[in-house]
C-alpha cells in the first residue's frame, strides 16, 4: 500500500492533500502543530489507513521521532514526503516584528530542512521515494508585502534544486510545488494590495491535485507551477527581462 507523510495537514492545502490521497487508497500520515485540527481530520477520514501525531517541524528531535513512528507502520518506508507546513505574514517589512519574521522563516525553511534531514535515512531505503516541498509563486521574484515569505520560499526553491541533484544517487526524487495565492484561511487573514489586485483563483483542492500528479508522475521537471495563469507567467519570465516582472509587481502593490 502506498503511503504519504504530510506536514501542515490540519488545514488548507495539507488537509486537502490528505483527503485526496486517502480517497485514492493511500495510507496517510498526518502531522500539524494543531492537535485539535489533526484529530478532527482523522475522525473525518476514519481509522483505516490513517496515522496522526501533533508535530512542531522546528523541533528536529520531534521530527525524527515522528518520521520513524510513521515509517514503522509501513515496513520502514515512506514513499512520499509532502512538506506543506508553513506560515504567512504580510505587510510592510519594517512593520512586522523581528520575532514574527523569525517564526515564519523557522517554520517555512528550517521546518522543511528538518523534515528532509530527519527523513533521509528512511527515504533512501524506500525504492523510488519522492519529496515534494511547498514553494510558491513568490519564489519567482520577491513580492512586496511578502518580503520574508518570499525569502523563505526562495530558500525552499534553492533547497529543492540542490537536493534534486544530491539525492538522485539515492533514488530519491525532490520537487516543489509553486502556486500563486490559494483560498485558505492563512491568505484570507493576511490582506495585501497584491492579493486584491491579482485575485485568488486557486482552492486547496487545486494544489492537492498538483501534489497528486507530482507524486504519480515520472517528470524530470524540478518545479511545478500551479494554475494556467502562473504557468503562463513562468513561461514569459524565461524570456522577459526581470525588470518587467519588477514593474508589474510594483504596480500591483500600489
Amino acid at each position: 500500500m502506498k503511503n504519504i507523510l504530510i506536514t501542515g495537514a490540519g488545514a488548507g492545502i495539507g488537509r486537502a492533500t490528505a483527503e485526496l490521497f486517502h480517497s485514492n487508497g493511500w495510507s496517510v500520515g498526518l502531522t500539524d502543530v494543531n492537535e485539535t485540527a489533526l484529530a478532527d481530520l482523522a475522525r473525518a477520514l476514519g481509522r483505516e489507513r490513517v496515522w496522526w501525531q501533533a508535530l512542531d517541524v522546528t523541533d528536529a528531535s520531534a521530527v525524527r521521532a515522528a518520521v520513524e513512528a510513521f515509517a514503522g507502520q509501513h515496513d520502514g518506508y515512506i514513499q512520499v514526503l509532502f512538506n506543506s507546513a508553513g506560515l504567512l505574514r504580510t505587510g510592510p517589512f519594517e512593520k512586522i516584528s523581528p520575532g514574527a519574521h523569525r517564526a515564519l522563516v523557522e517554520v517555512n525553511v528550517l521546518g522543511v530542512m528538518n523534515m528532509c534531514h530527519g527523513a533521509f535515512n528512511v527515504l533512501r531505503k524506500t525504492p523510488g521515494a519522492t519529496v515534494i516541498n511547498m514553494s510558491s509563486a513568490s519564489a519567482m521574484y520577491g513580492t512586496p508585502d511578502f518580503a520574508s515569505y518570499s525569502a523563505s520560499k526562495f530558500a525552499v526553491r534553492g533547497l529543492t534544486e540542490a537536493l534534486n541533484i544530491e539525492w538522485q544517487k539515492h533514488d530519491i526524487t525532490v520537487h516543489d510545488i509553486m502556486p500563486p495565492f490559494v483560498r485558505t484561511a492563512m491568505v484570507e487573514s493576511n490582506p495585501s494590495p497584491v492579493v486584491e489586485r491579482m485575485g485568488v483563483n486557486l482552492d486547496p483542492a487545486d494544489v492537492a491535485r498538483a501534489v497528486w500528479e507530482e507524486a504519480n508522475s515520472d517528470t524530470q521537471a524540478v518545479h511545478r507551477p500551479v494554475g494556467w495563469q502562473f504557468r503562463m507567467v513562468m513561461a514569459m519570465n524565461r524570456v522577459m527581462p526581470s525588470r518587467v516582472t519588477r514593474e508589474a509587481l510594483r504596480f500591483l502593490s500600489r
